[in-house]
């Protein structure tokens, strides 16, 4: 999180900061006489409920009743109420997770937390500081209010979740590092870990282990009949025996072999266990005797699907990304989502893809594997680099089109893609533009990634460009900057300057969101150097303004409203008028901290005027509650024009521009001794704020100078 500054600038008097993030009230004084009382009310946090769907269980009852026991004496020394449930692919860990959280989720009347660590993926292994976020937006702090630095999101997480009774299930870890961060300190939370490794790390600090072993023979034969139903099983019972044996007694083995013969009632399953015992054979001197049995299994299943399923199986398994829609996939198979419909039902009716809700779909990790094994057995690699480039070209022009949704007024450039989508998502408003790019931002980041690894590096910058928006208003910070090195990274293996520079300035945004001013003012210093260089008047101008942001932050506010004037210069010479009101606005903002309200309304004024016909609600109703605030004297007009901003934030859903417009109202309410009025904007703005996860300590101080004497 950026630094505040309060009080006097440095080497003028004393300097008082508040430095991190700060969750709750907070007070500075340096002398304090008398006593202190703090009085705020409590802030009801949404209750998480993010548990995935439970398959089919059986032979687990002493894993659940030790983790009942666990539960029994949660609060204990060491890591109170961690479980680490580990064993071999494919033997029901997640399964036997979900189920017990799923049936004791009375216990925890606070929530239920779950992520997918995705320890054995093909992608990297999710970082803890994306599931930090994940978690802390559960509990509804706006993105944009979530630090970036990992110490910073892991104590705002902590905040959150102490004295709570939570149950956090952590699937598919890879390691003790990677699942210290999440797990919650508090004693009445019970920690659910699912791993292939022991994880020694955390038994060391006091976990609990349970390991699962392969059911047992009448648990595989039970397994078999829930899904096929008794009769079936007692008709070839001899058969069904040696069905489970060769699937290894392994739940995802026997569940995809299951849903095979499922699909096929008439065919006894005779024939079953001898096209799975010539598969093991084959496979053999090749796998593990786990993976074999795996892999046999998958391949049969696979062997059994329509050619037209089997080609998507294939395809998908090489998509870049963890999740996929049908949009994707149709994109990605060259087919329309009509045929792509009843071809993924196909896959799911399998047990090959699993379906998620909001149209998305995902292949467990060793499923994928599997597909993607077949496809580089029997695609040639033009087709294998095609549907590649074809999903990335979709994920751009998509995400392009997302980008031009939220932000009508970016000068975006043409995407480069050689595959226009044939039915491109179309976005009604701003909102579900938003909405897209942050259920699709983790493959977005691997679609970047993806491109840059086949060195195509227009398209890994202009993915990263595409996706600033849903930086801008949701957030993401320590996600952010890693997204934006991306780009820079492509743009200089590119050798273009010109995206070079662009992404430069979107480090140095990152960079400040973060705190680290330093490191953010050398990337804009080298970003400004190479507009100079291209002779762009208008980036240069861009250029000012952002140093004088960061002056801003760093309490420089004189030198901050020389280099906005200098920009609104710049602007103005380049032929941008909404560039120069939106700095106009900034402007306005660092004189009225300065006491200097009659020239901030001018330029105020100003701005208001040249955004009145720009597609830009958001500067448009910031700039109102600026000059509400400047106009403070004139009580009636200050306190409309402070409305009408409110009104504007509140259509657009900015909860920051209606907790800073509340603020204001309050303080124009406090102006005229409307005391009532003042402390009802202030609660309002302080219940935003405390929802968002951001300080309310000036909002606190206002709330006391109301209870003073009139």
């Amino acid at each position: 999180m950026s630094r505040e500054s309060y009080g006097e600038p440095p080497g003028e008097g004393h300097v008082n900061e508040l430095g991190g993030t700060i969750f709750g009230p907070a007070v500075q004084a340096r002398d304090v006489h008398g006593g202190i009382h703090l009085h705020q009310a409590s802030v009801l946090l949404p209750t998480p409920s993010q548990l995935p769907a439970v398959s089919i269980l059986v032979n687990r009852d002493e894993a659940l009743a030790q983790l009942d026991a666990t539960r029994a004496r949660r609060g204990g020394s060491g890591v109170p109420g961690v479980v680490v449930l580990s064993g071999p692919a494919g033997i029901g860990k997640t399964a036997a997770a979900l189920h017990w959280a799923h049936r004791r989720r009375a216990d925890f009347p606070d929530g239920q937390l779950y992520a997918d660590l995705r320890g054995h993926a093909m992608d990297d292994p999710a970082e803890p500081t994306e599931i930090l976020g994940q978690f802390i937006r559960a509990f509804g702090v706006a993105p944009d209010r979530i630090p970036g630095e990992p110490a910073e999101r892991a104590a705002l997480y902590q905040s959150l979740v102490t004295g709570r009774s939570l149950v956090v299930v952590l699937d598919d870890a890879i390691s003790a590092a990677q699942v210290s961060p999440l797990l919650p300190a508090s004693a009445n939370s019970v920690a659910l870990v699912t791993s292939r490794w022991r994880l020694a790390g955390l038994l060391a600090r006091g976990a609990r282990s349970i390991q699962l072993e392969r059911l047992s023979p009448e648990a595989a034969l039970e397994l078999l009949e829930l899904s096929l139903g008794h009769d079936r099983i007692e008709e070839d019972l001899d058969a069904a025996r040696v069905l489970v044996e060769l699937c290894a007694r392994l739940p995802i083995a026997l569940s995809v072999a299951a849903a095979r013969l499922a699909t096929r009632p008439h065919r006894p399953l005779t024939e079953m266990v001898e096209a799975l015992t010539h598969e093991r054979h084959r496979l053999s001197a090749l796998s593990t005797e786990d993976d074999m049995t795996i892999r046999a299994a998958l391949t049969l299943s696979y062997q059994g699907l329509p050619p037209s399923a089997a080609r998507l199986y294939r395809l998908l398994g090489i998509y870049p990304g963890t999740t996929f829609s049908t949009w994707g996939a149709a994109a990605a198979a060259g087919l329309p989502r009509s045929e792509i419909r009843p071809l993924l039902d196909i896959l799911t009716d399998a047990n090959l893809l699993d379906d998620l809700p909001g149209d998305s779909y995902r292949y467990h990790d060793l499923t994928r594997l599997h597909a993607r094994e077949m496809a580089e057995r029997e695609e040639p690699e033009t087709v294998r680099a095609e549907t590649i480039r074809r999903a990335l070209d979709w994920f751009l022009h998509t995400a392009t089109a997302a980008s031009r949704a939220v932000a009508p007024y970016r000068d975006l450039p043409r995407p480069a893609v050689l595959h226009e989508p044939a039915e491109p998502i179309a976005f009604s408003a701003a909102a579900d533009a938003l909405t897209w790019l942050e259920h699709e931002f983790r493959n977005l980041r691997t679609a970047a990634r993806t491109a840059l690894d086949r060195r195509l590096y227009r398209t890994t910058w202009q993915l990263v460009d595409a996706i600033w928006p849903l930086f801008l208003h949701r957030g993401h910070y320590a996600e952010r900057l890693d997204v934006d090195r991306m780009g820079l990274e492509a743009a200089r293996a590119g050798a273009d300057s010109t995206a070079e520079a662009k992404m430069l300035n979107r480090t140095g945004l990152a960079l400040r969101a973060l705190g680290r001013l330093d490191e953010a003012a050398e990337d804009f210093r080298q970003a400004a150097e190479l507009w100079r260089r291209l002779g762009d008047l208008q980036r240069l101008a861009g250029a000012q303004r952002r140093s004088g942001l960061l002056d801003m932050d760093r309490g420089r506010l004189d030198l901050a409203i020389t280099r906005f004037t200098e920009a609104i210069a710049g602007y103005r010479t380049a032929g941008e008028p909404r560039r120069a009101a939106r700095t106009m606005s900034d402007l306005g903002d660092a004189l009225i901290r300065s006491d200097r309200t009659a020239e901030a309304v001018a330029h105020l004024t100003q701005a208001r005027r040249l955004l009145g016909g720009e597609a830009d609600p958001y500067n448009q109703a910031r700039v109102l509650i600026l000059l509400g605030r400047a106009r403070r004297t004139d009580s009636a007009v200050a306190v409309d024009l402070a409305a009408q901003g409110l009104r504007a934030m509140r259509e657009i859903g900015s909860e920051t521009g209606e907790a800073l417009a509340l603020q204001v109202l309050g303080e124009l309410a406090a102006d005229a001794g409307r005391r009532d009025d003042a402390r009802r904007h202030y609660e309002d703005a302080r219940r935003i704020l405390s929802r968002m996860g951001t300080g309310t300590g000036h909002l606190d101080e206002a709330l006391t100078r109301l209870e003073g004497p009139g």
